[in-house]
Formats: structure tokens, C-alpha cells, sequence
């Protein structure tokens, strides 16, 4: 009681506390330990200590190796997952400044097995993201952002990418057959920036710019409403500036 009231407690899981606890064992041992040494040191009965042994390792969280057990797959994919949170906080706080700095909403965006991936956008209600009206992954030839990222794949790859999403015009101002996009991605190249007024969205222009992120194509970009078009070039060169300091390492960090 507490100030005459119950203290409420929590309902803990027994099965899922032994669980844990076996699995701080396991990691106390980097080259694995057998059944009986881990139920000793985890307070374990020896047959609560085997069931709960092969339920970890149907599941991939533990692995055993010559009669001893180490983590497994699964356990790993937990760290990772969280350290790539973190990463992409880190790069979504990093877009946020760029943002603001130069006055647009900013994206960060890949070309990862096949398919155009914005990695993320910022969320500043003041200058807001494009809204996703057609999926940007079928319409990398409408928007600066896939217009930049086709541009640094090779040939093949490139094909491949527009067998599977062929053009299509969305807007009366889009790009209207698959010559005048690959002419479109050669002076891309060229200028190591992609252009686009009104392609995808109709009030929106943008652009776009390639990053180093070791083989993969990524690239930062940033939209503006059509009223300000004529900021698009200064803005762009100001994102330029900015983006090798300041995104180049956490972007590597979240392509990889």
C-alpha cells in the first residue's frame, strides 16, 4: 500500500524472463557454451534450460556449432535493426537542417535492388514534402530524385529499370517517351544535377543531386512550390555545398 492505495505491479512473463536470460549467457561467451554451463550461470533447471535451448534456435536466435550454443541470426538482426533506426533518425535530423538552411522540403533517396527507395523526407509543415500521388518507385522517370539515381546506373540496369516501369506522362510538363528520357539522363550526367518543373506534380519543381555512397546510386534533392522556380538553381547550388559535410556519412551508413 501506498498512501493507503494498492501498489499495482506488472505482469511479467516467467517464460520470457528465462529466455532473456539465457540469451545474456550465450553472450557472455563469444565462442559459444554448452546446455549444462548455461543453465548453471542463467539459474536454470537443466530441462527448462534444453526446452527453451531449441524454441531460441527454431527460432535463428541461437545457433549450436560442436555441441556448444552461440547467437544466431536472428539475434544479430535485433542490434541492426536498431542501430539503422537511429541512422536513419540521425539522417532524417540532418535533412531537417539542410532543409531549413536553404529553405525547402529535402529528401534522401536510393536505388537498392532494383527499386527507387526514399530513404527519408523532412516533415516541415512550412515547406512541405511533395505528396506521393503515384509511386515514386514507378516513376523514377517523372521526378528529379529518379531521374538522378537511373542516371548513375549502368546501361543494363537502366533497361531493366524502364522494361519494368516504362514512361509515362503524368503531367503536361513529364517527359513523354524513353528518348527524350535518356537524353534527359545524359545531360544529367553531364551537369551531376537533374532538373524538373512540374513533371510529377503540377505546382511543384525540384532537383536533384548524386552522392557518394560507395557502388550504390543515392542522391539528395530538394522541392519548392512553382512560385518560386526561380530559387531553384541558387538552392540547389547551396544543397550542393552543404551536402558532402554534413549527409555524405550517415547516407553511406543507411545504403550499405
Amino acid at each position: 500500500m501506498v498512501n493507503g492505495e494498492p501498489v499495482s505491479h506488472p505482469t511479467l512473463i516467467g517464460s520470457v524472463q528465462r529466455a532473456l536470460r539465457l540469451l545474456e549467457a550465450v553472450g557472455a561467451h563469444s565462442a559459444g557454451a554448452p546446455a549444462k554451463q548455461l543453465a548453471r550461470e542463467a539459474g536454470l533447471p537443466l530441462p527448462t534450460t534444453y526446452h527453451l535451448l531449441r524454441t531460441l534456435t527454431h527460432e535463428g536466435y541461437l545457433r549450436r556449432e560442436n555441441g556448444v550454443f552461440v547467437y544466431g541470426e536472428a539475434a544479430g538482426s535485433i542490434g541492426k535493426a536498431g542501430a539503422e533506426r537511429c541512422r536513419r533518425a540521425e539522417l532524417g535530423d540532418a535533412l531537417a537542417i539542410v532543409g531549413k538552411r536553404v529553405g525547402a522540403a529535402a529528401y534522401f533517396a536510393v536505388y537498392r535492388e532494383g527499386e527507387v527507395e526514399v530513404v527519408a523526407a523532412t516533415e516541415d509543415p512550412q515547406r512541405p514534402p511533395v505528396e506521393e500521388w503515384v509511386d515514386f518507385r514507378t516513376t523514377a522517370h517523372a521526378h528529379a530524385i529518379g531521374q538522378c539515381l537511373l542516371a548513375q546506373l549502368d546501361e543494363q540496369s537502366r533497361k531493366d529499370h524502364l522494361a519494368r516501369y516504362p514512361v509515362q506522362s503524368l503531367t503536361p510538363y513529364s517527359v513523354r517517351c524513353e528518348d527524350d528520357l535518356l537524353h534527359r539522363l545524359d545531360a544529367v550526367r553531364r551537369a551531376q544535377v537533374a532538373y524538373e518543373q512540374q513533371e510529377y506534380a503540377l505546382g511543384t519543381v525540384c532537383s536533384a543531386i548524386p552522392i557518394q555512397v560507395g557502388s550504390a546510386a543515392a542522391t539528395v534533392a530538394i522541392s519548392l512550390p512553382a512560385s518560386d522556380a526561380q530559387r531553384l538553381h541558387c538552392v540547389t547550388e547551396r544543397l550542393r555545398r552543404m551536402v558532402e559535410a554534413t549527409l555524405t556519412t550517415l547516407a553511406f551508413s543507411i545504403s550499405i
